[in-house]
């Protein structure tokens, strides 16, 4: 196992070989004839460390831990793509809930998916709900209802079955959540078989509306599992992998066949960090897919983290090492295998048509798009006379109101790409009521203040210095940019330039990004430095302010609306802080309290009738009264 770094210590590339003398010749070889990413990789590095491990079952493991623990920005990275949306069943939940989910897995929460499109979902739920009529609405609905005493239109139309007004128990309702997951799970034609023994009975007892209603049911049932091709019908329980690559980037597809039927279908094009074929592309995926994969899965309900088989194109020159850790991320023998004929091989294709697909719409869609990156940040260097490309880029931003809820974000790009982990936001209180030059100030030096902190001599691991050593977790501050963008012109340039200086920071480089004619200013000078409207390094600069400016405008709406959440109550006589932030809490929000009657206030713990009646008085914006006699 094998770590370069950067003059700064930080991991830039993690990887694994057999001879390692033999690796590391062929990174510093004839630097012409190198690929791309590896030409800068090894331009980037300034030294290379390793450590010895006894299997290749070890070194798979430690090349996944340190790639999770160090992100190294040239290692292939197999992001899961929010875009990409599941089924979620809240089986943590007292009544548990079905409903379209983005992001990350959380325990307690069975997940059904990834499916191509949320259309999807929502269609195969309407068909499911009359079915399986289990809640669908949110936290906030459902105890909206109870305490209306009323169910939603779903339960009048026999969608869902109420358990917000009590018409099932909580055992009965969690039923029929089990039911609809062992329907999704695959587990269907025990189900066919109990409906069509119910219709046959109904009908002889000359139920016929009952029957019509079973038979009605069995028809939506049979439509949901015409939406999932049968493609194996030996309950295969397999992933079936595909790749479709150049020198550069590329493309994989995985489809999740589960019960012989294809339950969800994923896909990634990736930047290559090196001269990379097939047999490296699939030894790189299941390392991280799988090990991802098996992070998340802490709920005993979700299934195991691989499946039985894995189908890949080729397999890799440690495929034994890799079966082999599967096997024990799985608890059970995992295949790993190339099908060779019949209907395995024929999904096989299909799934590597996908990924060709993918990948020539994707050049499509982004043509030049890493080469656009390389030239921008090359444009930069040049504009700005730096020393080198500015690898990292951050970005400051202010937000407010005529001087109110003054708040700041702080966007990185790294090689021209968003790295939304290392966001930062800012409410700022000192300078606030000095307009946005001393805002920008008191950024940068909070900012650069815990940067210093944070390496400061002896508070840093050297083999980890972007690592907490007491969490175990990266700094927040820890890396330094290349180059400092503030939102504005010359003052709020010179502003953040005196506070690197007052700090002793002599080596990031600082602009100021003016809106109105896009002009790039430096520190002190009095014109302004002009990039061509066409260039690609103005492009760039455009996406970080802008992305700057998305991010602390949410902020700030965030700040301004807790804020104004209980300022309608401030007329109150007798209701102090504590008291509204109850009712907030209790309701909501202030649309759902002006919503409530008098009574429901009441049953807030702490509410009398007297309080109750003024607070729906200055909701509607009557006339409080006070005291006994009531005078306003």
């Amino acid at each position: 196992m094998y770590k370069f770094r950067d003059a700064t210590k930080r991991v830039i590339y993690v990887g694994k070989a057999k001879s390692l003398r033999s690796r590391l010749n062929s990174y510093f070889a004839d630097i012409t004839g190198l690929h791309p990413r590896t030409r800068q990789m090894v331009t980037t590095a300034a030294s290379v460390e390793w450590t010895v491990v006894s299997t290749e079952v070890e070194a798979l493991q430690l090349e996944y831990n340190w790639i999770k623990e160090f992100d190294p920005r040239f290692n292939v990275r197999y992001r899961d793509d929010k875009s990409y949306p599941v089924l979620a069943v809240t089986m943590n939940e007292e009544f548990p809930r079905l409903h379209v989910y983005r992001g990350a897995r959380k325990k307690g929460v069975r997940y059904f998916g990834p499916y191509a499109h949320a259309w999807a979902i929502r269609e195969t739920l309407d068909l499911l709900l009359r079915v399986f009529p289990a809640r669908t609405c949110s936290a906030g609905v459902f105890k909206r209802h109870g305490q209306i005493g009323r169910p939603c239109l779903l339960g009048y139309i026999g969608k869902c079955s109420a358990p917000c007004v009590g018409k099932v128990s909580a055992d009965e309702h969690r039923e029929i959540v089990s039911d609809f997951c062992d329907f999704l799970a695959g587990r269907t034609d025990a189900m066919i078989r109990r409906l069509e023994q119910e219709m046959a009975a109904a009908s002889e007892e000359l139920e016929f509306e009952r029957a019509a209603r079973l038979r009605d049911d069995l028809g939506a049932l049979r439509r949901a599992m015409e939406k999932q091709a049968v493609v194996l019908g030996d309950g295969t329980d397999a992933d079936v992998v595909a790749f479709a690559h150049d020198e550069l980037e590329a493309a994989v597809q995985v489809f999740h066949v589960r019960g012989g039927r294809v339950r969800g279908q994923r896909g990634w094009v990736i930047d290559k960090a090196e001269e990379m074929d097939v047999k490296d592309l699939v030894d790189h995926f299941l390392t991280q897919f799988y090990g991802e994969q098996a992070e998340r899965a802490d709920d005993p309900d979700g299934g195991p983290p691989v499946p039985r088989e894995v189908l890949v194109p080729e397999l890799p020159a440690d495929a034994e090492a890799l079966g082999e850790w599967l096997s024990g991320l799985r608890g059970s023998r995992v295949s790993l295998r190339v099908p060779q004929r019949g209907d395995k091989r024929a999904l096989a294709e299909t799934v590597t048509r996908n990924a060709g697909e993918a990948f020539t719409q994707h050049k499509l869609r982004r043509a030049g798009d890493l080469t656009a990156r390389s030239a921008a940040l090359a444009e930069l260097q040049d504009y700005l006379a730096l020393e080198t490309a500015p690898l990292r880029i951050e970005c400051v931003d202010i937000s407010h109101i005529q001087g109110s809820d003054v708040v700041a974000s702080l966007v990185v790009f790294e090689d021209g790409i968003p790295r939304k982990s290392e966001y930062r936001r800012f409410a700022l209180r000192e300078a606030a009521e000095e307009g946005d030059v001393a805002s920008i100030a008191e950024v940068v030096r909070r900012r650069f203040y815990r940067y210093l902190k944070e390496n400061a001599e002896g508070a840093v691991d050297p083999d980890r210095p972007g690592i907490d050593p007491e969490t175990g977790k990266p700094r927040k501050f820890a890396y330094a940019p290349n180059l400092l963008v503030v939102d504005g012109a010359g003052p709020q340039a010179t502003a953040a330039a005196d506070v690197l200086s007052e700090l002793g920071v002599t080596d990031i480089a600082v602009i100021g990004l003016a809106k109105r004619l896009e002009e790039v200013w430096l520190p002190g000078d009095p014109d302004p430095v002009i990039l061509p409207r066409t260039s690609d390094a103005l492009y760039l600069l455009q996406r970080l302010r802008d992305e700057a400016h998305r991010f602390a405008i949410r902020y700030h709406r965030e700040k301004r609306s807790k804020r104004m959440q209980v300022s309608a109550l401030d007329g109150v006589p007798g209701l102090g802080q504590a008291r509204r932030t109850a009712l907030i809490k209790h309701f909501g929000s202030v649309k759902k309290l002006r919503e409530a009657r008098i009574e429901e206030i009441e049953a807030v713990p702490g509410f009398g009738r007297r309080t109750a009646e003024a607070v729906v008085a200055a909701l509607a914006g009557e006339p409080v009264t006070t005291g006994e006699s009531g005078t306003t």
